[in-house]
């Protein structure tokens, strides 16, 4: 007993300390309302729930589930093919290919982000090349819009897409599949019987860890987006910052906390029936 408890003592210990405790007090936020000047008063009210209710912070997590829901799509569109074809390469090139992958994690997050500021910019590389072969009369407007933030979510998380497609696509039995190229099934149809629903777990877990951190992003709507589009994120660091509102900053905190417990547990249950 004394060893076990040597060996958790300190994870334990980091957990209640930097998870628990923090969590504990935002969440004892939501029932107080906001001071004059901000910061807490602690007098119980439920107006902070009610508010949640209120359109204006409705469209935010309605466009928020958008942007967060399309992001994960099209990187399930891209990243599926692309770790099926990972998943047939040689060994060797298997290794360097997983690498190429997870390479931009290697990078700050920041410096990547600004990266395509400078390349969507108007004076940007690509309006430049557009320009230059005479594609376009003048330069575009890549920038701050919805569009924008979408391709910056998805090249930001594409690799969360990939990895678990790839463990998924990789333990298949080839036998499988060559059973059903024998029964005469042609490769779409093996794609669609055989290999999409054995890999079903994979890609619920990739879409999970795709629509989770791009649900909550604020980084990416404030660069790409210019602030155009608020998503929570942004709405809950306003709170927090700008509006020095804790109290409501905590209830949209403990709402977005509500609807990842709901998708983990979608996905916990779809890995059972799996």
């Amino acid at each position: 007993m004394i060893g076990r408890l040597a060996f958790l003592g300190p994870g334990l210990t980091y957990l209640i300390v930097f998870l628990l405790i923090p969590l504990g007090m935002v969440l004892s936020y939501t029932l107080f309302r906001r001071g004059r000047f901000g910061g807490v008063v602690y007098e119980a009210t439920g107006e902070n729930f009610t508010r949640l209710l209120e359109p204006l912070y409705l469209d935010v997590v309605v466009g928020s589930l958008k942007l967060a829901g399309l992001a994960t799509l099209v990187a399930l569109l891209v990243g599926y093919p692309t770790a099926y074809l990972i998943a047939q390469l040689p060994r060797k090139w298997k290794t360097i290919a997983l690498v190429a992958i997870v390479l931009p994690f290697w990078t700050n997050f920041l410096v990547r982000i600004y990266a395509w500021i400078v390349l969507l910019s108007g004076p940007g590389l690509v309006n430049s090349t557009l320009v230059k072969l005479g594609l376009v009369d003048k330069p575009l407007e890549l920038l701050y819009n919805e569009g924008t933030i979408v391709t910056g979510l998805v090249y930001s998380y594409l690799p969360l897409m990939v990895l678990p497609l790839y463990a998924a696509i990789e333990k298949l039995d080839p036998q499988l599949r060559e059973a059903s190229a024998n029964l005469g099934a042609r490769p779409a149809r093996t794609f669609v019987s055989v290999t999409l629903p054995l890999t079903l777990p994979g890609i619920v877990t990739g879409c999970l860890f795709v629509f989770v951190p791009s649900f909550g992003n604020f980084v990416i709507p404030e660069l790409l987006g210019g602030g155009r589009s608020i998503m929570v994120g942004n709405l809950i660091r306003d709170q927090f910052l700008n509006a020095r509102d804790w109290p409501f900053g905590a209830t949209l905190s403990l709402a977005l906390l509500a609807v990842l417990i709901v998708l983990l547990l979608l996905q916990a249950w779809s890995s059972r029936r799996a």
